[in-house]
This record gives C-alpha cells, structure tokens and sequence, in this order.
C-alpha cells in the first residue's frame, strides 16, 4: 500500500515529473529521455496499469482520493494529495480530472519482432507518416484499437503516441495496440514487405484503387500507410507502396482528416472471420 504523502511547496523536487506540462516542445524532448510519460484521468490511469506499465508515482487532489483507492492501496510508487491550485501551479493548467499519474516507459520492440508470426495472428497494421498532431494520433490509435489493428509503426518524425494530449484524446487505447518506431523511412518498407505485408498507401494518385477494390482482394496480411495531416504521404512512400488506395466521396470534397480516413479504412478492411 502506498503512503498518502502531502505536498503543499510547488517547487517540491518530488512533483518534477508533473512540471510544464503545458510546454509541449519541453515534454516532448523531456519525456522520452526520462522514459516517462504522464497519464491524465482515472480511466487512462487505470488502463496504463492494467497494460503493464510501472508507476512512477501519482498527483491527486482530495477529491479524487477516494475515487483512487484501490489503485493507491495496490501501488508501490509514492502517492503525492495537492490542492487543486497547487496541481496548476505545477502543472501549468487546471487538472481538472484532478488525478495525474506518471507512468514509466517500456522498451519498444524491434519492427521485425513486432511482425514475426511468433509475435501473434498480426494481419493487419497501419503505418503512419510524420503526423505530428497528437490529437490525431490519439484518434488514430483508438480507432486502431476498436477496430482490430494488430500494430502500428510509426515513422521517425511522427509525434509520440505516449504524449499526454494523445494518450488522452485517445482514451487509454494507446496502450491497447502493440507498436513502434521504424529506423528509417521509406527505406524499411522492405522490412515490412519482407514479413509478408502487402503495403497499400491511402493517396489520391491517378492510378489509385478504390478502398473496395482493396478489400475485395482479402490479402492475408496488410499494411495501410497513411499520410501528415497537410500533403499527405510524401512522394518517396507513394513510390514505395505495392498499391495506392483512395476513399470515394462525394459534394466536392476529396479527403479526410488522417483519423476519420483511418477508422474507414480499418473498418472497410477487417478481416472476413471478424
């Protein structure tokens, strides 16, 4: 059981894992390095620790601690009560779902690993190509989750999917799909095409199939590539993909925001057993 422990000094040494967290380029550059990240709310905290990850310790004002019980009761990291001013203080912001735990990170597995038959059934995954908005991501993942994405490969310059806002937006799901970074890109298409994956890239090029046409083809394993959220999946991936796929529309409008193409695209694809 862990100790409730007071903090009434905003510049305890104690809370510097809940610092600036309205500074994005800071957490950004800070949290992977510290391997941490934060999670916000009770239902993302809890689905952090039901995934495996380790607490590093928790923020809650007296209203939440209650709601956290059981969790402080089973956690072996320090617990710290704040006031809700003291929380902004530190935090930069008012939390007001009043319960932050800080999570530490797991080593991501190698793109080969991920893929391998040893791994699991994994017969579909997404790729995603430098999105930086983590509200995207977020989206992105939960609809990965929810529609039965086996993993996710994230490209160099994508933002982190561990990220407060994205972890937030996406309700905990991040947790739920296995995923990493790839090392280079486009060049590890091959690493993805040598583990069996028919790569179908979501674009509008002239010589793009319609997102029936690929699900007709029922490949027994596929990857989706999808592009940033302005100009979409630059020339390099669009030359590196077995096929280019587009989403058909109507009333003039020729695509999605990068989520709502995802979650069409996961569904229309699910395999026939699902």
């Amino acid at each position: 059981m862990a100790e409730l422990i007071t903090v009434d000094d905003p510049d305890d040494p104690r809370l510097s894992d809940y610092t600036g967290l309205t500074d994005v380029e800071l957490r950004r550059r800070r949290e992977p390095a510290e391997g941490l990240f934060i999670a916000e709310g009770e239902k993302v905290i809890r689905r952090a620790g039901d995934a495996g990850y380790e607490m590093r310790s928790m923020l809650l004002s007296a209203k939440w601690v209650e709601v956290m019980r059981d969790v402080i009761d089973e956690a072996r990291a320090p617990v710290y009560a704040v006031t809700p001013e003291l929380a902004e203080r530190v935090t930069g912001y008012h939390v007001h779902r009043g319960a932050l735990a800080s999570m530490q990170r797991k080593p991501l597995p190698g793109v080969g690993s991920l893929l391998a038959p040893e791994s699991g059934n994994v017969r579909r995954v997404a790729v995603f190509e430098d999105i930086v908005d983590h509200a995207n991501l977020g989206a992105a993942f939960r609809n990965a989750a929810a529609l039965g994405v086996d993993a996710v490969l994230l490209t160099p310059r994508c933002a982190d999917p561990l990220y407060r806002r994205a972890v937030k937006v996406s309700m905990g799901s991040v947790f739920l799909v296995p995923w990493t970074r790839l090392g280079s890109w486009p060049e590890d298409v091959d690493l993805i095409r040598s583990a069996g994956f028919t790569t179908a890239a979501l674009c509008l090029s002239e010589q793009s199939i319609t997102l029936d046409a690929l699900a007709a083809r029922q490949h027994e394993k596929l990857a989706l590539v999808f592009g940033t959220e302005g100009d979409g999946l630059t020339p390099e991936a669009l030359a590196a993909a077995d096929a280019h796929v587009r989403i058909p529309m109507d009333a003039g409008v020729d695509s999605l925001n990068v989520a709502a193409a995802s979650a069409v695209a996961f569904y229309a694809t699910r395999p026939v057993s699902a």
